[in-house]
């Protein structure tokens, strides 16, 4: 029985399911997403779809996403986000023409369903994009931080390792949990392929939505496994990389 974390899908099935296969994922294994399953790739929908059986056969925890929010308020009020419209929601909104209107109404139950966080019993943090609360996200002000902020991997990728935890100049932010795994800031902004870590955080947006890959870790062994470049599974499509 394994735990994988998986990083941000963008629309990207083709690559989902490379990614189920060679993790050799099993009805034992815990599934946990950090969010932005829409939006890139031409998918969208069908990945959506995709999770929503997944869930039936697996102990699956699903994070929400910025472009996950976007996509929910699309479905709900039919009036998309001009950003969102610009940053790959386009793409979806182009994907569920195929869809019913009972089928999408699924699809929003599912999105409204969906976590802000999960923290798992050995107090292991799963979370989009961040919190700035020093206790923490249950005192954090502004749930909008969950999926949009991008200050707690900052602050972690220019840490000095040499501090150490109960040092004072330790931020109280990473103090609160074991680990941290986060989505939002592709890897590939750092010119890594795989998910990063720096002090407790684990980054597993690998940027499948542009030239990377979608990347999945157990979080107990720390291995880690691997679709190919979405760029090459989608070969007659751009991505997000035209936005």
């Amino acid at each position: 029985m394994r735990t994988l974390a998986i990083g941000d899908i963008h629309g990207g099935l083709r690559g989902l399911i490379q990614l189920m296969e060679i993790a050799k994922v099993s009805k034992d294994d815990t599934l946990i997403f950090v969010g932005d399953y829409v939006d890139g790739w031409s998918e969208s929908a069908q990945v959506i779809q995709y999770l929503m059986e997944l869930s039936k056969t697996n102990t699956c925890i699903f994070i929400k996403g910025n472009h996950d929010v976007w996509c929910e308020d699309w479905l709900r009020t039919g009036e998309g986000e001009p950003v969102w419209l610009a940053h790959g929601g386009q793409e979806t909104v182009e994907s569920y023409a195929s869809l019913s209107e009972a089928e999408k109404k699924q699809h929003l139950y599912f999105f409204d369903a969906m976590d802000l966080y999960h923290i798992d019993d050995d107090n292991r943090l799963f979370i989009h994009a961040g919190f700035t609360s020093m206790h923490g996200v249950e005192k954090e002000y502004n749930f909008r931080n969950f999926y949009f902020d991008r200050t707690l991997w900052e602050m972690a990728i220019t840490m000095d390792n040499s501090i150490k935890k109960d040092s004072e100049l330790y931020p109280n932010r990473l103090k609160q949990y074991f680990e941290i795994y986060i989505g939002h800031t592709p890897t590939i902004n750092f010119y890594k392929d795989k998910p990063m870590n720096a002090i407790n955080v684990w980054n597993i947006d690998t940027g499948a939505a542009f030239t990377g890959k979608l990347s999945a870790i157990d979080i107990h062994t720390k291995e880690i496994f691997q679709s190919e470049t979405l760029q090459d599974l989608y070969p007659s499509e751009q991505g997000r990389n035209k936005s």
